[in-house]
Formats: structure tokens, C-alpha cells, sequence
């Protein structure tokens, strides 16, 4: 009796070069920029962590072309890192899929860089939506995505769809259904793009730090700097 042949699943992170000034610059309104960037290193190592551990599945970094000796440099547990093609986020998205399904037997995700905290359970289950989906997304509560996932590449599929605009996810669900993919969404989410997502990641790593050890041990070392960002908030 032969068997059906195996699905192959990779998780690709989305990522780029921690310099100061080019990530999570929303967050510099709040905090210093060497502050906001080693943050940055702290969700990035986190998340890979995250993506590592889950069995069966092949981790990559997806990165602009420019950064990825910096990034070979930085992440030194031999995750692959390949270089988009084309310049900004859509084109990485796109480069993803590109890049990774071969075949309808290869179901492949896109993951943020700064969601260490998302449960192991919520990837498993994007990837169990692939099984009976042409796409899986990830909703944030801000009107955009954490993850979207693929059993094939759809070259138009992130044409003019406002990534980091709160219709993001809207515009997506739209090119979806134009380019006729049944999609299956799994739970809302929150990133870390601004100061109250800061404020609810602290609090919820204070309970599991675990989660994301890295993350964690830098909101002990900015723990006055937080402190203070809460008051703001409160006042506000």
C-alpha cells in the first residue's frame, strides 16, 4: 500500500538588521533608540526560539538582501537566512512564498519577528488550517496580521494591500477572494508596535517569563523607563 506522499511545513520569520533607527521605530516615541533596539534583538531571538521548537516543522529568516550577513552574524544557531527579492515587506511576503512552495505538498507560513509571546499552540494550529485552506491568516487587533500562510505562491497576492495600515488584513481578505483561495483565520493576536503593546507584553511576561526569557530580562533592565510609560498612559 503506498502512502500518500508527507506535507513538508517551514515557518519563515520576517525580519531585518537590528540598527538603531530601523526597527520598531514607533516605539522610539517612547523610548530611546538604543533602548527600542535592543528590544528588538530581544523579540527576534525570542521568536526564533519559538519557531525552533516546534516538531516537525523547518525555521528560516526571511530578510532584505542587505541584511544578511548582519543577521548571520547576530542569530548563530544555524537557522537559514535568505535574502528577499525586491525592497519592503510586500515583496518579502512575496519572496516567501517564492522562495519556499514548491509544491502543494509544502505548506509555508510568514511569521513576525516580534511575537515571542504568541502561544506554540496558535502556530500548530495555523498549520492544521492549512491542511484544509488554500491560506491561513493571523489577525492582529490593530487591523493587520501576524502570520499568513500558503499551500502555493500567488505572485499578486500582496499587491495593494496597505501592510501596516489598520486595513491591511481588510485588503488582504479582499485579494483572497479575488484570486478565489479559501482562507481560515486563526485567533486575534496582538504585535508589539506601540506603547500600550509594550505595557501588555510586560505584563504578561511578569506571569510567564519564560515565554521569552530574552524579552523579559530586558524589561528588568528598562524597568524605570516602563515604569514611566505606564504612568503617561494612565494619565492620558
Amino acid at each position: 500500500m503506498r502512502h500518500p506522499p508527507q506535507v513538508r511545513r517551514t515557518l519563515v520569520i520576517m525580519a531585518k538588521a537590528p540598527r538603531e533607527g530601523t526597527v520598531k521605530t514607533r516605539l522610539t516615541q517612547c523610548l530611546p533608540s538604543p533602548a527600542v533596539t535592543s528590544l528588538y534583538c530581544c523579540l527576534l531571538e525570542d521568536t526564533v526560539a519559538l519557531a525552533r521548537s516546534l516538531s516537525g516543522i523547518q525555521t528560516a529568516v526571511m530578510c532584505p538582501g542587505h541584511d544578511v550577513d548582519d543577521l548571520q552574524r547576530f542569530l548563530t544557531n544555524g537557522t537559514p537566512i535568505v535574502a528577499q527579492t525586491g525592497t519592503g515587506l510586500a515583496a518579502g511576503l512575496t519572496s516567501v512564498f517564492a522562495s519556499f512552495s514548491a509544491s502543494d505538498r509544502h505548506h509555508v507560513i510568514a511569521f513576525n519577528s516580534d511575537s515571542p509571546h504568541l502561544p506554540l499552540s496558535a502556530l500548530e494550529n495555523a498549520f492544521r488550517v492549512l491542511t484544509t485552506h488554500d491560506m491561513v491568516i493571523g489577525p492582529t487587533h490593530d487591523g493587520g496580521y501576524y502570520l499568513v500562510g500558503a499551500r502555493a505562491a500567488y505572485p499578486t497576492l500582496f499587491q495593494n494591500d496597505g501592510l501596516g495600515t489598520r486595513s491591511a488584513l481588510e485588503r488582504l481578505m479582499a485579494r483572497a477572494g479575488v484570486l478565489d483561495l479559501s482562507t481560515g483565520l486563526t485567533e486575534p493576536f496582538y504585535d508589539i508596535d506601540v506603547a500600550e503593546d509594550l505595557i501588555r507584553l510586560r505584563d504578561e511576561l511578569r506571569l510567564a517569563p519564560l515565554k521569552a526569557p530574552r524579552t523579559a530580562a530586558w524589561f528588568s533592565e528598562w524597568q524605570p523607563a516602563i515604569a514611566h510609560i505606564r504612568s503617561r498612559l494612565e494619565e492620558s
